[in-house]
């Protein structure tokens, strides 16, 4: 028999390479698939069934389902803190800082987590958790094959989101977009590929349906049009007070110490469930829990009243950000579409008191605000516009689409300098401007510099020939900043400090190249270079000293930004 070994090493690198992001695709798709059965089954034999049995009944049972699933959610990940919230900013600090090293205890307490969170209620998206899932999934198959682990981090993460909501193209602009950041990526060979299997394995075992079903949009009226930048811009701000409600919900979970870590799933969850009750009796709708998708579709297809959506709007606001920011885990995808889609819904009823809107047109408003209100937090405009058109096939709506992304971003950049998940890792104290490298030498020199400096400093605080020999015996750098009192004095030479203790007298000084530490490292660059001190002093707007840079230091940033951006292997992540 020949070895299966042998057999492999026929192959050329190129059909070995598209071999392994096939594995990659496919493993991702069925984990991403088993994930959502899963989450899917809890939920339709807890929630909807129960829902049947009497509002009494049905509120004592919800809560015993809500309290005791949270509760295991917080004790399980106590094993693996990593795996709580969506996983997507965990998954690109990985890919760029660990060279998409995930341990693959992510995946088995994502995988555990993410179904008892989503299924047993609280109000948390599964697409977020699918991309960890299906991610880290890629990175330790590739690991097990001694291949590149970023090439199966990204592979996995796209055919993850491709399967989670059966939009192969969304898959890819979404990992282009937020976790690579550059559309032109080498990897998208790579990720064109294990998106299509990925959806693939959607259609072959749950069947090839749109995420959300609607009637079919023949044609807006021009009063939709006039309305979309309207809708738009609500659901953008929408967009934005749910990203600051719960990032603010997160850092004061975080500063709480009484209560216990493994605890606060649980109260997150009983938020949801008053919620979600009060909601249901007022109603007779499940939207604030779980995914709520049931509820979308329906007001896709202009089944819910403006006042039914604006109900359903604060309740899942509400709900999702106690869920997120007290530690659940689960994902921002779902609610931001189901926020997006009833301010949509409650924006189109009212303006209906105004002007003719057809059922057509209050749909497409519907579809224009949940495309707004996902792409004002995900910062991710392509996807936006794309994965709302792949989860209802309606291209009439296309144009209306590119007109809502156009309003969110303006809107939601405007107000807030990062998107969610980054907003997420300088919450967790990840400096995101190290994290992710430039996508060329023109574009790393238009950073700050004060992300390159060094901020610690050795600074010369006395200039006395007696406390000075001592100080250039303890530090062996060849220059050093100078300060009086409290201001910067100039710079201090080694040598000039030596000749100085020798002959007893204060050194002399040369004069110090500032900065501030926003000035691009491109102009920083040339006044060093124009200046003979060798070392330019970031001073803040109170003439702090906050950090100093070299020639030095910014030729070493520059060699570790290229090592950075160029593969491992490249033809592991060249599809050419």
């Amino acid at each position: 028999m020949v070895p299966v070994g042998y057999c492999t090493k026929l192959l050329s690198k190129q059909t070995r390479m598209v071999l392994r992001i096939c594995l990659y695709g496919l493993a991702a798709g069925l984990a991403t698939v088993a994930f959502q059965l899963a989450i899917s089954a809890l939920f339709r034999h807890g929630f909807k069934s129960l829902s049947t049995i009497g509002p009494g009944w049905f509120a004592m049972a919800s809560l015993g389902i809500i309290l005791v699933t949270s509760l295991l959610v917080g004790l399980i990940l106590r094993l693996c803190p990593q795996a709580a919230g969506s996983g997507i900013p965990q998954l690109k600090a990985a890919f760029w800082a660990d060279r998409g090293n995930i341990p693959l205890k992510v995946a088995i307490v994502k995988f555990t987590t993410g179904v008892l969170s989503i299924g047993g209620g609280c109000s948390l998206g599964r697409e977020g958790p699918s991309v960890q899932l299906a991610g880290t999934v890629g990175s330790n198959l590739a690991a097990a094959l001694g291949r590149s682990r970023r090439l199966g981090t990204v592979a996995g993460a796209a055919a993850g989101l491709a399967a989670a909501f059966n939009t192969p193209i969304a898959g890819i602009t979404f990992v282009l977009e937020e976790l690579i950041g550059d559309l032109g990526s080498r990897y998208l060979g790579g990720l064109l590929l294990a998106s299509v299997l990925g959806a693939l394995v959607t259609e072959g075992l749950v069947g090839n349906y749109p995420a959300f079903l609607m009637p079919p949009i023949a044609s807006c009226s021009w009063h939709a049009y006039a309305s979309a930048p309207l809708v738009a811009a609500l659901a953008a701000l929408v967009g934005v007070v749910f990203q600051q409600m719960t990032i603010l919900t997160r850092g004061a979970t975080r500063r709480l110490h009484r209560v216990p870590g493994w605890l606060m799933p649980a109260i997150g969850g009983l938020t949801t469930w008053v919620l979600g009750i009060v909601v249901f009796w007022r109603c007779s709708r499940l939207g604030v829990f779980s995914l709520g998708y049931d509820d979308l579709t329906d007001s896709l297809a202009g089944a819910i009243g403006w006042q039914t959506a604006l109900l359903l709007l604060v309740g899942k606001l509400i709900a999702t950000v106690a869920c997120y920011g007290l530690g659940g885990s689960g994902g921002i995808f779902a609610p931001s579409l189901f926020l997006g889609a009833m301010t949509g819904s409650t924006t189109a009823g009212l303006l209906a008191h105004l002007m003719v809107l057809g059922p057509q047109d209050t749909m497409a408003l519907t579809v224009v605000g949940m495309s707004a209100t996902l792409g004002a937090v995900v910062r991710a405009p392509f996807t936006s516009i794309i994965i709302v058109f792949e989860m209802t096939r309606e291209f009439a709506i296309v144009p209306l689409l590119m007109l809502a992304g156009l309003v969110s971003q303006a809107i939601s950049r405007s107000i807030l300098p990062h998107g969610f998940y980054d907003a997420i890792l300088i919450q967790d104290g990840i400096d995101i401007s190290r994290l992710e490298p430039p996508h060329d030498l023109q574009q790393w020199q238009e950073l700050p510099v004060i992300a390159i400096a060094n901020t610690s400093p050795v600074v010369a605080s006395s200039l006395e020939p007696d406390q000075l020999a001592s100080f250039i015996h303890r530090h062996r750098y060849n220059r050093f900043p100078a300060i009086v009192g409290t201001q910067l004095s100039g710079i201090l030479a080694r040598d000039e400090a030596a000749q100085a203790i020798k002959e007893g007298r204060r050194p002399r000084l040369v004069p110090a190249t500032t900065c501030r530490p926003n000035d691009r490292i491109g102009q920083v660059q040339q006044s060093l270079i124009s200046s003979g001190a060798g070392l330019a002093v970031v001073l803040d707007a109170a003439g702090k000293i906050v950090g100093i840079v070299t020639l030095h230091d910014i030729l070493r940033a520059q060699t570790d930004t290229a090592k950075k951006v160029q593969p491992e292997d490249p033809t592991e992540e060249l599809l050419s």
